[in-house]
């Protein structure tokens, strides 16, 4: 996208790169399964048309019209598929982008590159380039100069402490003290029991907070290799040991799984990572931003895994940073980059407030943020009747609504709207006594504007 606007483009990547779909070092957590949805794959088509060819050319399965099991504490909602949707290992995807980026003639990848430091103009308004140490000639560092740069270093970022040697405030961060954990172990499907591959496109076994149970989740990935997890909030993690890790898969409330992995061989020994906190850096909010700067990714904000908002959210970043830019171009603004800055947080935020109404239901889960709690609770509570609504009485509709909000599809604008709002809570004893605890603590206000009030998201 960058390479629409600018002559040349430089991406320095700390890793060596591989030729060939392959995890890397820098990405600890490329071997847990990842989900990129609808709308994040739409905005990936536009800027690398038919790379979903490419994903099913290293032999990436399709979702069509096979069956997906989406169990809670609740019931469960099993049916067919109905999108051509492509399933794929995080290395598949990013070895397609990887190549198609290469095959820009004005862009050049560096790797086994550490970005060390910002290059400050003289008054330091401004960032002018970054400060590169090469690892194959260790101890050698040079400048790279640039107009933009454009931190898309993930979890790993110093860019709050560089700002801060800038001279610039920078706020804290809002931070979920999730303590994530989760484990994967991954299966070759024998060629007797590949029908599976064709019935099967993703088994989800919802774990509850009322009880802290495990979240299991098993699908397919490229060449008849299938991908178990296990998954939960609040510092309970899952076993890595192989007799636990069946231990936990057995206990979960479907035997399904448990059954299913029976005929499978195992191709991985079982995986673990950690995740202690989510944070949203509030970047937007200082006063002072230097120009020649810009942040994406989980550089800006990380999300829970489980919900593979991440990647979606990234590709929702490149779009509006892509009208930006062309904006930029017919209207030049001398505050560009805050003006990128505040987008970003536009598309971050539901997808952040999603994450932390789900989250904060569970034992041990911690919320420090600049903002308040009552809005994270609300929209808990709602969506969890909506969820109950839509499962117990099997209502597509209504499920499709709150699978489409939490796949970033939808603004959830379409669940936290007075009319809806009024018709989840009203489907219930629980629902009417919490629309009447809001009433009563926004007296004489209309639904719609104690929404708008307590709602942080405005899509």
């Amino acid at each position: 996208m960058l390479s629409d606007y600018y002559t040349e483009v430089l991406i320095l990547d700390k890793d060596e790169l591989p030729t060939e779909p392959q995890e890397r070092l820098g990405t600890p957590h490329a071997f847990h399964p990842h989900r990129f949805t609808a709308r994040g794959k739409m905005i990936t088509e536009r800027f690398f048309p038919g790379f979903g060819n490419d994903l099913v050319a290293n032999g990436a399965p399709s979702s069509f019209n096979k069956t997906v099991c989406n169990s809670n504490q609740y019931g469960s909602i099993t049916g067919p598929y109905q999108r051509n949707d492509i399933k794929f290992s995080k290395a598949n995807l990013e070895s397609v982008i990887r190549r198609r980026v290469q095959d820009i003639p004005h862009v050049h990848v560096l790797d086994r590159q550490d970005v060390i430091g910002l290059l400050p103009s003289p008054d330091h308004t401004a960032v002018t380039g970054v400060l590169v140490r090469n690892r194959k000639e260790p101890g050698q560092v040079t400048e790279a100069r640039a107009d933009l740069v454009v931190d898309t270093s993930g979890r790993f970022s110093k860019l709050p402490q560089w700002l801060a040697e800038m001279g610039y405030e920078v706020p804290r961060p809002d931070v979920l003290r999730a303590n994530i954990g989760y484990s994967t172990q991954r299966f070759q499907v024998p060629h007797h029991l590949t029908y599976l591959i064709e019935k099967w496109d993703v088994i989800n076994i919802a774990g509850q907070p009322a009880t802290g149970t495990f979240t299991g989740v098993f699908s397919f990935i490229e060449n008849q290799v299938a991908e178990m997890l296990l998954y939960r909030p609040g510092g309970n993690y899952p076993p890595t040991d192989e007799k636990g890790y069946r231990q936990a898969i057995a206990e979960l409330p479907s035997p399904l799984i448990a059954e299913i992995l029976e005929g499978l061989e195992p191709l991985t020994t079982i995986r673990s990572y950690r995740v202690p906190e989510l944070y949203r850096h509030r970047y937007e909010q200082m006063t002072r931003w230097p120009s020649g700067l810009l942040v994406l990714g989980d550089a800006f904000c990380i999300f829970d895994p489980i919900f593979g908002q991440g990647m979606t959210v990234a590709a929702i970043e490149a779009e509006k940073l892509d009208a930006c830019l062309r904006q930029q171009q017919v209207n030049p603004q001398l505050d560009f980059e805050k003006e990128v800055l505040v987008c970003m947080q536009a598309a971050i935020e539901p997808a952040w407030w999603l994450n932390c109404a789900t989250d904060i239901q569970w034992e041990g889960v911690e919320y420090d943020g600049s903002d308040s709690l009552p809005g994270i609770t609300f929209i808990s509570r709602v969506m969890s009747l909506l969820l109950q609504e839509a499962t117990a009485k099997q209502n597509l509709p209504w499920y499709g609504l709150y699978w489409g909000v939490n796949t970033l599809s939808q603004s959830p604008r379409g669940i936290f709207n007075a009319q809806t709002v009024s018709e989840i809570l009203g489907t219930s004893d629980e629902g009417m006594q919490l629309l009447a605890e809001l009433q009563q603590t926004h007296h004489g206000m209309s639904l719609e504007e104690i929404l708008d009030e307590i709602i942080p998201f405005k899509e």
